[in-house]
């Protein structure tokens, strides 16, 4: 089996890296409907506006679009919106929940990638930028851009 198939990713949430400086990563399984995980195996999930959330102990995964699975009929769909149980351990999850409320972090998802056939989301801890923050992050990967241009150019 090659090892692209142990590990394909589904969505990413690019615009997160640009808005948030990411400090640490957490891989968490998703519970999914049939239909939804069929429908994110082809590719037809958003998670550019979802976010996470813990309530009660649990981490949900709140506003990811998974469109309807058109082979699965009109009486086996899924609410494209709805929230979405994530699965992390308990230490994981108390920790999470500690940073956020006292750190004021926050919980980003930024990619949904299919893990030996199951479906899994890392979500990173998460500090938001500011503007001068985002301008200095424009001007690093241009000119990152240019010397690599520089350097494709010369070989």
């Amino acid at each position: 089996m090659p090892e692209s198939d142990t590990q394909r990713a589904l969505a990413t949430n690019r615009r997160a890296r640009y808005d948030y400086f990411i400090s640490e990563t957490f891989e968490a399984g998703m519970v999914l409907l049939g239909s939804e995980i069929k429908s994110a195996r082809a590719g037809r999930i958003s998670i550019g506006e979802g976010y996470v959330y813990i309530k009660n102990g649990e981490a949900w995964l709140e506003n990811a679009h998974i469109a309807a699975y058109g082979p699965a009929g009109e009486h086996g769909q899924h609410n494209p919106t709805r929230p979405r149980k994530l699965l992390l351990k308990r230490k994981q999850l108390d920790y999470l929940d500690d940073q956020a409320h006292r750190d004021g972090l926050t919980v980003v998802p930024l990619k949904v990638y299919i893990k030996n056939r199951v479906a899994k989301l890392l979500i990173g801890l998460a500090k938001g930028k500011r503007q001068v923050d985002r301008r200095n992050t424009i001007k690093e990967r241009d000119a990152k851009r240019e010397i690599d241009r520089a350097m494709r150019s010369k070989i």
